[in-house]
């Protein structure tokens, strides 16, 4: 029996074989040498006016490096930025407005435009926009926020605006998690308010304030429960302070009365007639809707943002032109 032969195939009839790869193997390109860094600049309210850096690729045709850095949040903490470590609990997130140079200008995050057609239905559960709307006029906007489970889109701000973006709202100034949790204890009550105020300025901004009853002086009763009436009261009193220290002051002197908790202390001086309270916090800021971009209002939240590097002036003693006497002009 002979042996089973080889399989062998033509190299000549394969025209594949003998092709050889078109270009070979593109070299690995560092991604990062085509990358600028830009520094961050906060607004003067902060001590610290440099806070970080960014990062983005180099302006290559028309895809334009301060274009692509417009718009982009930072979220930093309140200790690096006033350099207090008493602070490391509040966080502040900051939006590009503007680009000078390799300064990146930020200003407190605001509303957000997306270019995408906004979807009411999706929201309220009604097919067509019409019925959203009018579904939304028996339901307030913080419910519908609430209903909406993390997608914050109003039927009625979408249909009320003709070009087709949605308006989400950005969380301006917030606390840490690990904050939140050691406030919250047993055998006390938790009140919480929110309301929506508009800036001098124009900001639209919504206000949510925390605060937990303590017990009185000399309390022998383990707990301090507080009674629905004086919830209601502490309530009513907490949205009063909120809506009388927002709506006197432009955007940048609120955020002066926040940083220091002034608005948290007015509060729980108030209250004490009603219950005792503790840890009245401020505890997030949201900003709803801000006005159209200036920038010269930028340019004073910034100060002398620009004039960082300029030397000082040198006074000349000596004249600069010698008089020649004799010498008829």
């Amino acid at each position: 029996q002979k042996p089973p032969q080889s399989a062998t195939m033509a190299v000549g009839k394969n025209k594949r074989l003998t092709k050889s790869k078109k270009g070979g193997k593109k070299k690995a390109v560092d991604p990062f040498l085509k990358k600028e860094w830009y520094d961050i600049k906060a607004p003067s309210v902060f001590s610290v006016r440099k806070c970080g850096k960014t990062l983005i690729t180099r302006t290559q045709g028309t895809k334009i490096a301060s274009e692509g850095l417009k718009g982009r949040v930072f979220e930093v903490s309140l200790a690096d930025l006033n350099n207090d470590e008493d602070q490391q609990y509040r966080k502040i997130k900051l939006c590009c407005e503007d680009v000078q140079g390799y300064n990146v200008l930020t200003n407190f995050h605001g509303a957000s435009c997306s270019s995408r057609e906004p979807r009411p239905a999706a929201v309220c559960g009604s097919s067509d926009r019409a019925t959203a709307a009018a579904e939304h006029e028996a339901c307030d906007e913080a419910a519908c926020e609430r209903a909406c489970a993390g997608v914050r889109l109003c039927a009625r701000t979408a249909i009320r605006h003709s070009p087709p973006f949605s308006i989400h709202h950005a969380e301006g100034m917030d606390l840490t998690r690990d904050k939140l949790c050691s406030l919250i204890k047993k055998w006390g009550s938790l009140i919480e308010a929110n309301e929506t105020v508009r800036t001098t300025d124009g900001y639209t901004i919504r206000l949510f304030c925390i605060a937990f009853t303590t017990k009185m002086p000399n309390q022998m009763k383990k707990t301090c429960y507080a009674q629905s009436a004086q919830i209601r009261a502490i309530r009513k009193k907490m949205v009063e302070i909120m809506s009388e220290e927002a709506s006197k002051c432009d955007l940048k002197e609120l955020v002066q009365k926040l940083i220091p908790e002034s608005i948290g202390a007015d509060i729980e001086k108030a209250c004490q007639c009603i219950f005792p309270l503790r840890d009245v916090y401020i505890r997030k800021v949201k900003v709803l809707k801000k006005p159209k971009f200036d920038i010269l209002k930028l340019m004073e939240m910034h100060g002398d943002a620009g004039n960082e590097d300029t030397g000082a002036g040198v006074s000349r003693e000596e004249p600069l032109v010698e008089e020649v006497k004799g010498l008829k002009v």
